[in-house]
């Protein structure tokens, strides 16, 4: 006799509203477009940093080399051309690379713009091949509104769900967000669309130990361009007809739940909208871990003042919230830079020590300076509570921390406390126009004056928005 009866119910409640929202929902807040329109030169122009780094360019191109597809989707900055599927790898892999591009941080944090490897991959590929003679190209407007609604998937997820307390890594939210919109874009129907979904919560999801001592890796910053490519693979196997699985989260014993969530049922605060988008952070001023944003902000305030004094520092109490401390709260050698910019403490040394904190500052040449770990061994971390509580509060979303260095004379400054990173909503007007010239800094790593003003004329005018994806995208070729 079975213990457990084969009856088919609904599909669970949480693919039927994922589904309902990314195939119904119309997007009306303008803040919202507008905000996705600077993540998307954002995550654009990481992108094209990222290309400065050999560990993230031997990964890129086809799976098998030397294999050609002249309609496929363009990848950024490179030359390739590759399948829906190996593009949102290469795409996503090279946004997230640096650990530069935009941020959420709740019960779980994640980086919603990984979602646009997925979507750029679609969104170009499909305005290459039309399904049918005369269909329009996809615009970019339509890569605006599938960015807000894959970030409002991941992130309203993220809001009462850790996934990280239960070993899972937060791309799997990168997998689930880019499989809806992927399916939207492909223009399948409600039941594909859950069908999908379905398979990518029955996928084994990927562990977090390649982010944490003592195996902190590369993998994580081409985590996220596997997810992206998993999601398109899996939205046009839906789009073939491959079946889902109706009770993936829910079936007991087997079920996502039961094997992966303790057993606990997703938990909701609200439902999908445009919230998240709203009031997603950037990384404006630093290419670290977003809990550390404050920290090396403080640091650079206390640069001047600690010119020259290095020898003097006898402490340095680094006053943080609990997700730092849990997560980039490090001690001990750090192996190589994915090691170094998850430590809290080699960050903070950086700002202190340069006045600044910029991606090649992870590399082995900077790290060798003996400096950085003298400061590192002088430094404690403290919970506040306050800034904890602060952190999930969702009016204030704050990622406070506060640094004070003493001296062996007894002596020690001011404490210097940052609560909102320049990337937050609250500090938007003050930080958007630093986010521009960060966009046209990675314009000018790889592009020559008349290429850049033709991408600057096409991303800052008014006609962004009714531009064919694939011709925008054209226009970050390679110069020949």
């Amino acid at each position: 006799m079975s213990l457990i009866p084969n009856l088919r119910s609904e599909p669970d409640r949480v693919l039927q509203d994922i589904a309902d929202y990314v195939l119904g929902y119309a997007v009306t807040s303008s803040e919202a477009y507008q905000t996705a329109r600077l993540s998307l030169l954002d995550s654009l122009g990481c992108g094209l940093e990222a290309l400065g780094y050999p560990a993230c360019t031997r990964l890129l191109g086809p799976v098998v080399p030397g294999a050609v597809l002249p309609q496929g989707a363009r990848v950024p900055g490179t030359p390739h051309r590759l399948d829906p599927v190996q593009a949102a790898f290469n795409i996503g892999t090279l946004i997230r690379w640096l650990d530069f591009n935009d941020t959420w941080l709740a019960a779980e944090w994640g980086h919603p713009s990984d979602n646009l490897g997925a979507i750029l991959a679609v969104a170009d590929w499909l305005s290459r091949n039309p399904a049918a003679p005369g269909r329009s190209p996809l615009l970019v407007r339509d890569v605006l509104t599938a960015m807000i609604k894959a970030h409002e998937i991941q992130g309203v997820i993220a809001l009462e769900n850790s996934f990280n307390r239960v070993g899972l890594d937060h791309v799997v939210l990168v997998k689930v967000a880019s499989t809806a919109v992927s399916c939207q874009l492909l223009g399948l129907d409600r039941n594909s669309t859950i069908n999908a979904l379905s398979n990518a919560w029955v996928d084994g999801q990927a562990l977090r130990t390649y982010r944490h001592a003592p195996n902190t890796g590369s993998r994580k910053s081409w985590a996220a361009g596997d997810a992206a490519a998993r999601a398109v693979r899996l939205a046009l196997m839906a789009r073939a007809g491959e079946m889902g699985y109706p009770s993936a989260l829910t079936a007991k014993v087997w079920g996502f739940y039961d094997v992966c969530f303790k057993g606990k049922p997703f938990r909701f605060s609200r439902g999908y909208g445009s919230y998240v988008m709203e009031n997603v952070l950037f990384k404006i001023s630093f290419p670290a871990e977003f809990h550390a944003q404050t920290a090396v902000e403080c640091a650079v305030r206390l640069h001047p003042a600690l010119e020259g004094r290095w020898d003097q520092v006898s402490r340095i109490t680094l006053r943080t919230h609990e997700s730092a401390m849990r997560i980039i709260d490090k001690s001990g050698p750090l192996h190589n830079p994915a090691d170094r910019d998850h430590c809290l403490q080699y960050m903070v040394a950086l700002g202190l020590l340069k006045g600044d904190l910029q991606a090649g500052d992870y590399e082995d040449a900077v790290a060798a300076d003996p400096r950085i770990d003298a400061l590192r061994s002088k430094m404690v971390c403290v919970e506040d509570r306050a800034f904890s509580a602060d952190y999930l509060d969702p009016g204030k979303r704050s990622i406070a921390n506060a640094i004070t260095v003493s001296f062996a004379d007894g002596t020690a400054l001011p404490e210097t406390v940052v609560e909102y990173p320049i990337g937050h909503r609250r500090r938007r007007a003050e930080g958007m126009p630093l986010l521009l010239e960060k966009f046209r800094r990675n314009l000018a790593r790889h592009f020559g004056e008349a290429q850049r003003g033709r991408i600057l004329e096409a991303s800052l005018g008014g006609g962004l928005e009714a531009m064919p994806v694939s011709d925008y995208l054209d226009l970050y070729a390679p110069e020949a």
